[in-house]
């Protein structure tokens, strides 16, 4: 979805960019009520009052009220911007320096050209041998994205970046600053809940999307003409509990499942050794 090179000090790295990521999230089509036929949307022009085909639609900056700058597709291909055809490194920091959680957004990965092969498996080297990411700029999709440069599994991973201006500061939730005195019999209590709950490492593989599970199941009735099978009901919990006694009762809760999957896990492990 983008050719370019990785600008690294004096060092060029030609490259593609693919996105990472797909979803696998069940669309709807909107259809009318009567009819059940789906519904389309018309390309108007308030002005000519007629409909518009897709080859006539340009693009246009509002500078005021109903008054646009025509910007033609061609002229943002050739912005006077070096990131359009160059991921600009400009920094390095360590790994966990980038706030994961608040800045990264979309993962896509970098593919060398044959003539940067050997450039890019040396930047892919430097930076998992001394646990650094790069940060970079790059432009594409109508506008410039701080990004952050990573090796994984072998390869040059590309996350883009939310600029500081977009990130809204905590100061404006309520309640995060308040003074709190945390019993030191409770927080013992949260470590241990936190410790039954704690996987070595996480595999992401042991997490399914259910509600698409569910939804399709719903679907396949539907066509097969079967009866909808309503979600179970909740089993209403306890009345209000002790913030001690919550803790208890799922550290307990908590034990019991690390036992099951120790069990369940064990015959696989067994299984893997002996097939390797």
């Amino acid at each position: 979805m983008w050719k370019g090179v990785i600008s690294f000090g004096m060092v060029s790295i030609p490259i593609r960019l693919y996105v990472a990521t797909e979803s696998h999230s069940v669309t709807f089509r909107q259809l009318c009520r009567e009819h059940l036929s789906p519904i389309k949307y018309k390309r108007w022009c308030q002005a000519g009052d007629h409909e518009v085909p897709y080859s006539d639609i340009t693009k246009g900056y509002e500078v005021a009220a109903d008054n646009y700058v025509v910007i033609q597709d061609s002229e943002l291909d050739n912005l006077p911007l070096p990131t359009s055809r160059q991921v600009e490194i400009a920094e390095f920091v360590p790994n966990d320096d980038i706030e994961a959680g608040l800045y990264f957004k979309a993962a896509y990965y970098m593919e060398p050209e044959q003539a940067g092969v050997k450039p890019y498996h040396l930047l892919r080297k430097a930076l998992a041998e001394t646990g650094m990411t790069a940060v970079a700029k790059i432009a594409f999709r109508d506008r410039e994205h701080l990004c952050a440069l990573r090796p994984v599994d072998g390869a040059l991973l590309m996350n883009t970046l939310h600029w500081p201006d977009e990130i809204r500061p905590v100061a404006e939730l309520k309640g995060v600053d308040a003074d709190v005195d945390v019993n030191p019999r409770e927080l013992q209590m949260a470590k241990a809940l936190v410790e039954n709950l704690a996987e070595d490492r996480f595999d992401p593989n042991r997490f399914q999307d259910r509600y698409q599970q569910a939804l399709m199941e719903v679907v396949n009735a539907k066509v097969q003409g079967e009866e909808i099978v309503a979600a179970p009901e909740v089993e209403a919990g306890p009345g209000v509990m002790d913030l001690m006694d919550a803790l208890k009762a799922s550290v307990e809760a908590a034990k019991k499942q690390r036992s099951a999957r120790t069990r369940v896990r064990k015959p696989a492990a067994r299984k893997a050794a002996a097939a390797g």
